[in-house]
């Protein structure tokens, strides 16, 4: 009989269709649960109307479905709690630098769990992934996708992109 365990287990080997991420690093899987032969998994998009979220339910139904015991899978989206950038894994953030990908430090909660109301500003500095300068200036508040923004490093001269604060 199939276990939460293994249902995880496959949920790590499952990428983001746009980045070098699994969906489990990236802190999409919110609760996963098994009523007899059904599985069911709660899902948190990165954006409301991310175009990379059918692709992503049709790959765990397909490799859930493989499991033995397991008649059907559900995916569910949810958007409370909403994702941030806080549930992405350290081994998350590693695969992201090596990519070329930033991702904000801190919490994007404060005040009790209570969302903050402070700005993150196009001035401040974000540390380059490739070699750690803060001589960095933002490109473009759009990247390739709606997670993401441009940056430019003035030290090792390498365009990164960032994953947005959320």
């Amino acid at each position: 009989m199939v276990n939460k365990t293994d249902i995880l287990d496959v949920l790590k080997t499952i990428p983001d269709p746009e980045m070098p991420i699994s969906i489990t690093d990236l802190g999409l899987i919110e609760h996963v649960s098994m009523d007899d032969s059904v599985v069911h998994i709660e899902l948190l998009p990165t954006f409301i109307g991310c175009i990379a979220l059918p692709a992503i339910a049709e790959e765990i139904k397909r490799k859930l479905g493989t499991l033995e015991g397991v008649s059907s899978v559900e995916v569910e989206f949810i958007y409370d709690p909403p994702w941030s950038t806080d549930r992405i894994t350290d081994d998350g953030r590693a695969s992201l630098a090596e990519h070329g990908i930033a991702v904000p430090a801190g919490s994007s909660a404060c005040c009790g769990g209570k969302k903050s109301t402070s700005v993150e500003l196009q001035t401040s500095v974000i540390p380059c992934p490739w070699c750690g300068s803060g001589e960095t200036t933002i490109t473009s508040p759009f990247g390739p996708t709606r997670c993401k923004s441009i940056h430019f490093c003035n030290a090792c001269r390498h365009p990164f992109e960032r994953m947005k604060k959320l």
